[in-house]
């Protein structure tokens, strides 16, 4: 989709509460793989090159304005909250004259689709309507508005399913809740709505109303894909939404040359970029900004958040990492925990149970088993023993460790930071070393063995 529209301004409603997804988080911020809700639509519809896109907040607005600070957006504040048409109402005030069409749309439908809405646009424009809704043809309507038209299919009205009469209820054809205006209708319309309904709340949908009382024409446009305006307002739309958001982000890298074994198991965010030939078993989670290199091997359960990865990476089951940088051809794990601002550089070895935070490993060194590096900078070709800790922390402030190339550090060794182990050293294993050890040179910091004769006499 390359053509703007600068003469078309977008109204999200995002003020409602939404008491039936029982949560203190405002509904449009709740995640769905990686992203609030809100942000979808907003995507959607910063693509269409939109002239202006204002966002109506109301409850919790503060937090929802924080959140999409960085967006391309206008907000403004709705409170009390006594209806969309109120909503809309407060929107209109804001916008200057200069767009001729309006599109309303809610924050809470992260499926819709940019080309949807520029259909809409378009046949809103051919139809020279004054209003054009988006609808959607279901088997069960349920609490959906249903589309009242006339024998000729020209819309008469929506109405609220609470205030419709039994045969209204049995139409199938309702209101996505996505409309195009004319924006000089549109404001004239607004200020003839009244509270007429049992929540003595301005709807929107009497917009409708109104411009067929004044012989307007209105237009309808049916859509079939169904999923597509699926809104959420309980946990259990926010999961179903959640599925299938998940399956179009799996089968995209799955057509970029992503082989993910299990893609029903497999989690990958939206913001997440993999390159090709890279394999992925079951149970992986990839979150945040991660961005995994081409001919990597994602054994199962693997969790990364916010991290790059580099190619021909080999990352064993179990393994976390977050917020680092890993270089190619590296093996991690199996069970290796990589916490924030590691770096694992080229060829270096990351083995099981093993954990670095703050850390440096440069190419080809080698943490096999059982470890703990913290706060260390860890030189080219060293061996780290099994066992080994870098005691980085003295219970008020953290302390630097660093082994300088081609050390060897025994088993089961303790390095009391700050300390440093020069180039080609020694560390015998089971040494507590507090002093720093010179190039070259061999540190053995232990008890002296002693063996007694246990036999009675």
């Amino acid at each position: 989709m390359t053509d703007s529209l600068p003469e078309v301004a977008a109204v999200v409603l995002a003020a409602g509460k939404s008491t039936r997804m029982k949560s203190a988080t405002a509904k449009v911020l709740h995640p769905i793989m990686g992203k609030p809700m809100l942000a979808y639509v907003l995507d959607t519809l910063q693509s269409l090159g939109l002239g202006k896109i204002l966002v109506v907040v109301g409850h919790q607005a503060e937090a929802v304005q924080a959140r999409f600070a960085g967006y391309a957006v206008d907000f403004v504040v709705q409170e009390p909250q006594l209806g969309t048409g109120h909503a809309v109402q407060i929107a209109a005030g804001a916008l200057k004259s200069g767009f001729g069409t309006i599109i309303v749309l809610c924050g809470d439908v992260p499926l819709l689709q940019g080309e949807t809405i520029r259909q809409l646009y378009q046949h809103h424009v051919a139809s020279g309507a004054v209003a054009t809704v988006l609808t959607v043809e279901l088997p069960e309507p349920g609490s959906y508005g249903r589309i009242v038209k006339d024998e000729q299919g020209r819309v008469l009205k929506i109405v609220e399913a609470r205030d419709a009469s039994p045969a209204e209820l049995s139409i199938r054809e309702i209101n996505t809740g996505i409309y195009c205006f004319q924006f000089a209708f549109l404001q004239a319309a607004l200020q003839t709505l009244r509270p007429d309904n049992d929540q003595g709340e301005l709807y929107l949908t009497d917009v409708i109303g109104a411009a067929r009382a004044r012989h307007l024409p209105v237009a309808s446009l049916l859509t079939t894909d169904q999923a597509s305006f699926q809104g959420i307002n309980t946990r259990v739309e926010l999961a179903a939404v959640a599925a299938r958001v998940r399956q179009q982000i799996n089968e995209r890298h799955l057509l970029a040359g992503v082989t993910l074994i299990d893609p029903q198991t497999t989690y990958i965010e939206a913001g997440v970029a993999i390159g090709a030939d890279t394999v992925i078993f079951p149970n992986c989670y990839l979150q945040g900004q991660t961005v995994i290199g081409e001919a990597c091997l994602l054994e199962p359960n693997v969790k990364i958040s916010d991290s790059r990865i580099g190619n021909r990476v080999t990352i064993k089951m179990g393994t976390v990492i977050t917020d680092s940088r890993v270089a190619d051809e590296v093996q991690l794990g199996p069970y290796a925990h990589l916490r924030p601002l590691s770096d694992i550089r080229e060829r270096a070895k990351v083995g099981n149970f093993v954990e670095t935070k703050k850390t440096v490993l440069h190419a080809g060194a080698k943490a096999n088993h059982l470890t703990y590096l913290g706060d260390a900078e860890v030189g080219e070709n060293v061996n780290v023993g099994a066992g080994t800790i870098t005691c980085n922390y003295d219970g008020k402030h953290k302390y630097k460790t660093t082994i300088a190339p081609g050390a060897f550090i025994g088993s089961n060794s303790a390095l009391v930071a700050p300390v440093t182990i020069g180039a080609g050293a020694y560390v015998g294993a089971g040494s507590v070393i507090t002093e720093d050890v010179p190039p070259e040179k061999l540190a053995i910091a232990r008890g002296r063995q002693v063996i007694k004769d246990i036999r009675k006499k």
